[in-house]
């Protein structure tokens, strides 16, 4: 309904865009008072599941976001051991919720992990490809794929658009103006990540050096990119020896806990910031819409 809503508006069929808000109101009123607990702070029997679909699709009543987020949290550290407890239908939104909220450290964690359930488990077993089921190596095989690529999760979108930090602008798609806020996690010392857009490449390379972040950025002709640098202090910044605010191309917009938000155009970068201290966390929630991709 969501997405009806901006499919309407984008088509000019204003009736049509309130309407399908409406609905989504209704249905969201309808979801809350059917399956969320609020003494608890949880969906129905609080699993994993049950708190991450509610977070990325906008649905937690506005003031509990925080009380649902830490159900989750709790649940992976305490009951999983810092391991997935999803299956394929949670599995598609939990890098990127737990990341939205301000946990990139812990999404990290669960894709670098080799004991069961992980990933790295499937591979510490010889695995080639994802299996259906977190044990696939002693399931019914009449009951598990070997070769079952949503297990994966949205980890593939979580490393290009969070640990690299490209995605498309909703607003000038087919990355027309490109999106970009690294994740410097704690215990990841580079990242390098390119996308062939229809303007040609796109490029994010980072890597942490002593006490500073240094990223090396590529923004096709014909396109632009919204940037956020991860810094600890904005007036450390600079794009090759020149200051952020000198720079070529190159627009501060604002700044907010963490992160330096500047605008560019077309060309080749190397911005070099102090690292934050806490790097592996966002500065709380990202903006995007109710429903992504």
């Amino acid at each position: 309904a969501v997405q009806m809503a901006r499919y309407a508006t984008l088509l000019g069929r204003a009736a049509d865009a309130v309407r399908f808000t409406n609905l989504a109101e209704s249905l969201k009123s309808a979801f809350n008072r059917k399956f969320f607990r609020e003494t608890e702070g949880q969906y129905d029997n609080g699993s994993q599941t049950s708190c991450v679909l509610p977070l990325a699709f906008g649905l937690v009543p506005q003031g509990q976001e925080s009380r649902v987020f830490d159900m989750l949290v709790r649940k992976i550290t305490r009951e999983t051991d810092y391991h997935t407890g999803t299956g394929l239908i949670g599995g598609q939104w939990l890098m990127r919720t737990l990341s939205d909220f301000g946990r990139a450290d812990l999404a990290f964690t669960i894709a670098t992990n080799r004991t069961y359930p992980s990933w790295g488990y499937m591979v510490e077993q010889g695995a080639t490809t994802i299996w259906e089921l977190w044990n696939g190596n002693t399931a019914d095989p009449a009951m598990n794929s070997g070769n079952h690529v949503m297990l994966v999760g949205d980890l593939g979108i979580w490393m290009h658009e969070y640990l690299a930090g490209f995605r498309p602008d909703p607003q000038a798609p087919g990355f027309k103006r490109v999106l970009m806020r690294p994740y410097p996690v704690a215990g990841l010392e580079f990242v390098r990540a390119a996308h062939h857009s229809p303007f040609g490449e796109i490029l994010s390379e980072w890597r942490k050096e002593r006490d500073s972040f240094i990223w090396r950025v590529v923004i096709p002709p014909n396109s632009t990119a919204i940037l956020e640098i991860p810094t600890t202090n904005p007036e450390s910044i600079r794009e090759g020896r020149t200051p952020i605010n000198r720079a070529a191309g190159v627009r501060i917009l604002g700044a907010r806990a963490g992160w330096l938000k500047v605008s560019a155009g077309s060309g080749r970068y190397l911005f070099k910031s102090d690292l934050p201290a806490a790097s592996g966390s966002a500065a709380g929630p990202v903006d995007r819409p109710a429903v992504a991709h």
